[in-house]
C-alpha cells in the first residue's frame, strides 16, 4: 500500500495521464454536444496537459517544489478552449498546496484538489452546473471526505473515482442540453480520464519513461524560445551548451548520471540531463562550457555540440527592443481567425497579429500572449471570435506584461464589425464602447454537416445531413448546401438590415458560390451580397448579416 508520493512517482502519474487521455482524446470530443464536426474537448484538455507534462519532463529535478510549479506553468501556458482553461486552473489550485510539500499524503492531496476545484469556479464567471467544474467539486469533496478514511492511496482513488464517475453520470439530468443529446459532459470525461490516469500509474507501476529522442526533441523546440521584449534582463549565464555523450565508458553508472546533472546545477542553470548508460543529451546555460564539457568527458565521448552566445543574443534584442518603442501605437490589435481568405480580410482591416486557429484548432493563451507581445504598443485588443477562445485570451494576461483588452466575439462577424468599428484616435474606454456595440449589431450564422444522427433543438437530424446554426441553436437543416444557406439566411434577416456577406470554405467551389449569390440578391434586392473565399475548415459557409 502507498501512503505518500514522492517527486518521482508524481512525475510518473502526470506522464502517465498524459498518455492516457491522448489514448481517450478522440472519444471525450465525440462526447460534444451539437453532432457538428468540431467536437475538440479532447483535444484542447490533451494539448494543455501534454504542455503541462512537457514542463515536468524538462524540470531537472524531483524536487515537489520545482516540479509544481512546473505543472503549473505548463498547464497555463498550453491551456486552451474552455476545457483547457479551466483544466489549467485545476492544476493551477492544486499546484499551490504541492509545491509547499516534500512529499503528499491523501490529506494533502486532497487539500491540493479542493484548492483546484476552488480556483476553476473562479476563473468562469458564471460557472454552469452538469459541467466539468461539477465534477471536480464534486471529486474534491469526496478526497477530502476519503482522507479521512483512508491513509492509502489505493483505495483513496477507488473513492475519489467512484464519487466522480457517479456526478458524471448525473451530468446529464444537470444540464438539459447533454440530455438532449444523450452524453455526459464531455470535460468532466476528460477530467476522468486523467484522474485514472493517475491512478493507473499507482495500482499498476506502469512505465511511462519518455524516450531520450523525444526528451531531445523537446529541448530543441525550447530552444526556439519566444521572446518578451518587456522582460529582457541582463544575462546571468552567457552560454546556451547543449552536447551529447555517446560511447559511454564501461565503468559508468546510473549514479554517474545523476552526479554530472548535479555539477552542471553548480555552474548554471536551465539544466537537462537525461539518458541512459547507451547516451545522454545534456542541456545548460553556464558561464563555463569547458567544465561543462570537460565534466562529461568523464563519463565517455561527447558528440553534437552546440554553444550560443545568449549575451550577444540578448544584445541583439534589446537593440531591437529600443526600436519597436520608437515605432509604438497607442493600440495594436490581434484577431484568430482559420482560413486564408478570412485571414487576409483581417490584414486588411489593419490587424497586426493573426493567430491562426478557430474551432477545432483552438490557440492557447500562450499563443495568444506570444501574439500579443509581437505587437508595438502597450494596449491590445484580442479578437476570439469564437467563445471557445475567450477563457484562453483572458488568461493571456497572465502571460505578458502588456494590457490585454479582450473584446468577447464569438464568431468571425463579429469580429469583423469590431474592428471595423475601430478608431486609433479614440480612447481606450471609447473603442471598447463602439467596438462592443459593433459586435452586438451584427448576425452570425454558419453551415456544416452532421456526425451523427441525433434529436436537437426539435430536429431530428441524421449523419450527413446539412444544418444552419444562429445563436448557439440549429435553426434548419436540408439535403442541399445552397438550400440550408438560403433558409439559415431566411431564418436571420429583417428589413433594416443592408448586408449580407457569405464566406464560403473548403468544399466549396468559386462556382457554387456565385451560383448562391445570384440567388440571394434576386431574393433580397435591397441588400448587397457579398461572397468571398474564406477557405476555413469545418464549415461550408459563415453568414454575416447587418
Amino acid at each position: 500500500m502507498q501512503k505518500t508520493i514522492n517527486g518521482a512517482t508524481f512525475r510518473k502519474m502526470v506522464i502517465g495521464a498524459c498518455n492516457y487521455l491522448d489514448n481517450n482524446q478522440k472519444y471525450i470530443d465525440s462526447l460534444n454536444i451539437f453532432p457538428v464536426p468540431d467536437g475538440d474537448t479532447g483535444k484542447n484538455m490533451f494539448l494543455t496537459f501534454k504542455s503541462a507534462t512537457t514542463e515536468i519532463n524538462n524540470c531537472p529535478t524531483n524536487n515537489m517544489d520545482a516540479l509544481g510549479e512546473a505543472f503549473s506553468k505548463g498547464a497555463l501556458r498550453g491551456a486552451r478552449g474552455n476545457s483547457g482553461v479551466i483544466l489549467s486552473q485545476i492544476i493551477r489550485g492544486m499546484s499551490v498546496e504541492l509545491v509547499l510539500q516534500n512529499e503528499i499524503t491523501t490529506k494533502i492531496f486532497a487539500k491540493a484538489l479542493k484548492n483546484g476545484a476552488k480556483m476553476a469556479y473562479n476563473a468562469v464567471t458564471i460557472p454552469k452546473e452538469g459541467t466539468v467544474l461539477t465534477v471536480v467539486r464534486t471529486m474534491a469533496d469526496a478526497a477530502e471526505q476519503g482522507a479521512k478514511k483512508f491513509a492509502d492511496f489505493e483505495p483513496f482513488f477507488e473513492y475519489i473515482l467512484n464519487a466522480g464517475e457517479e456526478i458524471l453520470q448525473k451530468t446529464p439530468e444537470l444540464l438539459p442540453v447533454l440530455k438532449q443529446a444523450g452524453v455526459v459532459d464531455a470535460g468532466g470525461r476528460g477530467l476522468m480520464t486523467i484522474f485514472t490516469g493517475f491512478n493507473k500509474v499507482l495500482i499498476n507501476d506502469e512505465d511511462f519513461s519518455v524516450e531520450i529522442d523525444e526528451t531531445a526533441k523537446q529541448i530543441e523546440a525550447n530552444e526556439q524560445f519566444h521572446v518578451n521584449f518587456e522582460d529582457l534582463a541582463e544575462i546571468q549565464f552567457g552560454y546556451c551548451t547543449e552536447f551529447m555523450v555517446i560511447e559511454i565508458n564501461k565503468k559508468t553508472t546510473e549514479s554517474d548520471i545523476d552526479k554530472l546533472r548535479e555539477k552542471l546545477m553548480a555552474i548554471g542553470d536551465s539544466v537537462i540531463c537525461v539518458g541512459d548508460l547507451s547516451l545522454i543529451k545534456v542541456h545548460v546555460h553556464t558561464n563555463e562550457p569547458n567544465r561543462a564539457l570537460g565534466y562529461a568527458l568523464e563519463l565517455g565521448e561527447i558528440n553534437n555540440i552546440k554553444i550560443d552566445n545568449m549575451v550577444q543574443q540578448n544584445r541583439e534584442l534589446k537593440a531591437k527592443y529600443a526600436q519597436m518603442q520608437a515605432q509604438k501605437k497607442p493600440f495594436g490589435l490581434v484577431s484568430v481567425a482559420t482560413g486564408e481568405g478570412i485571414s487576409a480580410v483581417f490584414k486588411d482591416l489593419g490587424v497586426d497579429q493573426i493567430i491562426e486557429g478557430g474551432q477545432t484548432m483552438n490557440p492557447s493563451a500562450d499563443d495568444i500572449a506570444k501574439a500579443v507581445d509581437k505587437v508595438p504598443s502597450d494596449h491590445v485588443f484580442v479578437f476570439p471570435n469564437n467563445k471557445n477562445i475567450i477563457l484562453a485570451a483572458e488568461q493571456a494576461q497572465n502571460l505578458t506584461k502588456k494590457m490585454i483588452h479582450v473584446i468577447p466575439t464569438v464568431s468571425i462577424p463579429e469580429g469583423i464589425s469590431s474592428i471595423l468599428a475601430f478608431n486609433m484616435e479614440g480612447t481606450l474606454q471609447e473603442n471598447i464602447e463602439t467596438m462592443t456595440a459593433a459586435r452586438e449589431s451584427v448576425l452570425s450564422g454558419s453551415v456544416t454537416h452532421a456526425v451523427r444522427t441525433t434529436h436537437i433543438d426539435g430536429f431530428d437530424l441524421h449523419e450527413g445531413e446539412i444544418m444552419g446554426i444562429t445563436n448557439g441553436k440549429i435553426v434548419c437543416k436540408d439535403k442541399l448546401v445552397n438550400e440550408t444557406v438560403i433558409q439559415l439566411v431566411e431564418k436571420m434577416y429583417s428589413d433594416d438590415k443592408v448586408n449580407i456577406t457569405l464566406f464560403y470554405g473548403e468544399g466549396v467551389s468559386e462556382d457554387d458560390a456565385n451560383s448562391l449569390q445570384e440567388q440571394l440578391s434576386a431574393k433580397y434586392p435591397d441588400c448587397e451580397v457579398t461572397v468571398i473565399n474564406g477557405g476555413q475548415p469545418v464549415y461550408f459557409y459563415i453568414v454575416s448579416i447587418d
